[in-house]
């Protein structure tokens, strides 16, 4: 009883200990600990900016050893080589990635528009900006405003999920860039930009197919003018995608990737991950349940519209409206097959790659860090602090720091020699040194019990090395004679009133030269059997040529070993061994 009746004069002391603490102190301690959940919850870093002396964190390049991208091209631009310093009042990934998509405080200009049609019957909205409209107003848009002989580089912008050229920070590189003399085309995603679809096909994170074919068409209107693209958060996936699957064959002279998810998988379920993430979560599939919306019509012939219009993720939008449309298995597949890091170590293109490690929606830990140092035309470039597209800088916010690292990093490859030049694809025959998966040889008996190798070659493969086409084309009254490297075809005509076993024969362009090109057609004739079996040993695998060598050894040797006995039998008998026998 006495140490309850202590435990409750103790509580009532605290108690009126507690009730002489002013209103004001509690009220300042909760604001305090309210400022300290924003803090962490928001991500500010403004004490750590004030703490390094409002110097901003340095920028990190991970980059090849021997890159001469980065020795030629990365190493002259001071952006990528000094800090980023985020406004002050936007010290926080969140609140930057916020203001960019509220306000964003874009140049003011217009666009000059032109509607492409895809082969599939889809329409994309092409809108450009050229260098001539800085300087000079209301100058009217035309297909051929630009001529064809133009030199002025082109550059290729491909804007995020959702975002076509009227966003802010599209706006921000497209002005940057051509007030730096170029010009500039935004090609915005199918359905955006105030279009409408024409046709069953819808983009998504993978879908290079528009892109490939915009390229293209830019590189044969203008073929004199050097083309140069960047991408911007999806944009950026799916331009790193079309450059690993295109190779060499591109015909992109430099490319920029800013912000990539990289491994869609890992994105996804990092946004899953956190309060904070699921709420991007939920307004990223707000919006392409809008997008959704203004094509409701062919969707909803396409899917099932009351589970599109449920989804509350972006998962299960994609469940319901990518992958049917699409004809993916499941979302994982869908995110792995289309995910850009899959692709890096095929890029053949100068490339520069930034990103924020505080991205609040591209998560650090979908970086290919290794598969980008591997690379030698690939510089990456990671800022501590810049949010997702923002890397606000200055009191005013009113530039976008990547902004100026782009502009920098192309003007520099412009004039240097580090451009990627198209190669020409190679269509070379198949020889034994290539691959043999679904080429093994297999055995086939003739009717005379002759054994011989055949294989399973594809369409790719010459007529004349196949005997059976061989034959059928001499059934026809086809001869193919080559001669100095000229070969001339002879097709023996049949007579409409004879019958079809009667073939008029072939006649020679001069006199003196029959007697010739029959000896020749004898002696085709004559090696044709050997040349066809030769080819074929030779595409078969390698195994089946060393194997009727061994055979020809084993069942020769006895001759073989007569004939050497013959030919050296005086140094056989003056030998020690013969002496012995």
């Amino acid at each position: 009883m006495g140490n309850a009746a202590a435990g409750d004069s103790a509580a009532e002391l605290l108690l009126r200990a507690a009730a002489l603490v002013p209103p004001a102190h509690y009220a300042l301690a909760a604001l305090l600990l309210a400022c300290a959940f924003l803090y962490r919850f928001l991500e500010l870093h403004l004490i750590g900016d004030l703490l390094r002396g409002l110097r901003g964190g340095r920028v990190a390049l991970t980059f090849h050893p021997a890159s001469h991208v980065y020795h030629r091209v990365a190493s002259k631009c001071r952006s990528l080589h000094g800090r980023y310093l985020a406004t002050p009042w936007l010290a926080s990934p969140h609140l930057q990635t916020l203001f960019l998509s509220i306000s964003g405080r874009p140049p003011s200009f217009t666009y000059r528009r032109q509607l492409y049609t895809v082969r599939d019957g889809g329409t994309i909205a092409l809108d450009w900006l050229l260098a001539s409209d800085c300087e000079e107003e209301d100058v009217g848009f035309c297909d051929g405003v630009i001529s064809r002989d133009d030199s002025t580089p082109l550059v290729v912008v491909i804007p995020g999920l959702t975002s076509d050229s009227t966003a802010a920070y599209v706006k921000h590189l497209v002005f940057s860039m051509a007030s730096k003399g170029w010009n500039v085309v935004v090609g915005n995603h199918r359905g955006l930009g105030g279009i409408s679809i024409t046709s069953d096909c819808f983009y998504n994170a993978g879908w290079t197919e528009d892109f490939r074919e915009i390229v293209n068409y830019l590189h044969q209107k203008y073929p004199q003018a050097p083309l140069f693209a960047v991408g911007t958060s999806i944009g950026a996936n799916i331009l790193v995608k079309y450059l690993g699957e295109e190779g060499e064959g591109t015909p992109v002279a430099g490319a920029v990737s800013i912000c990539s998810p990289w491994d869609l998988l890992v994105t996804n379920r990092f946004i899953q991950r956190k309060l904070v993430q699921r709420c991007y979560d939920k307004a990223l599939a707000i919006g392409l349940k809008g997008y959704a919306k203004l094509h409701q019509p062919v969707l909803a012939r396409l899917a099932n519209w009351e589970d599109i219009r449920k989804s509350r993720s972006i998962r299960e939008f994609d469940r319901h409206a990518t992958c049917v449309v699409a004809k993916y298995e499941t979302v994982d597949t869908f995110y792995r097959r289309c995910s850009s890091a899959n692709y890096i170590s095929n890029v053949s293109v100068p490339l520069l790659c930034i990103s924020a490690l505080d991205d609040p929606l591209c998560t650090r830990e979908a970086i290919p860090w290794d598969e980008c140092r591997a690379n030698k035309n690939i510089v990456l470039a990671t800022a501590p602090n810049g949010g997702h597209l923002a890397f606000f800088q200055g009191l005013t916010a009113g530039k976008l720091w990547w902004v100026g690292a782009v502009s920098e990093f192309l003007l520099a490859l412009h004039d240097s020699p580090c451009m990627h030049r198209q190669k020409a694809q190679e269509h070379s025959l198949h020889t034994s040194l290539e691959s043999s998966i679904d080429k093994s040889p297999y055995v086939n008996f003739m009717e005379d019990g002759m054994v011989t190798a055949v294989t399973n070659d594809d369409a790719n493969n010459s007529d004349s090395d196949n005997p059976i086409s061989n034959e059928m084309e001499l059934r026809n009254g086809m001869v193919g004679v080559q001669q100095d490297g000229i070969a001339t075809e002879i097709q023996n005509e049949c007579d409409g009133n004879r019958s079809q076993e009667n073939v008029t024969p072939a006649q020679g362009p001069v006199g003196s030269q029959e007697q010739p090109k029959q000896n020749i057609d004898k002696i085709q004739d004559a090696i044709a059997p050997v040349k066809i079996s030769i080819n074929q040993l030779i595409r078969s695998h390698g195994r089946s040529v060393w194997l009727l060598t061994y055979i020809a050894f084993v069942t020769s040797w006895p001759f073989l070993g007569a004939l050497g006995f013959i030919l050296f039998r005086k140094k056989f008998r003056n030998s020690l061994p013969a002496k012995r026998l």
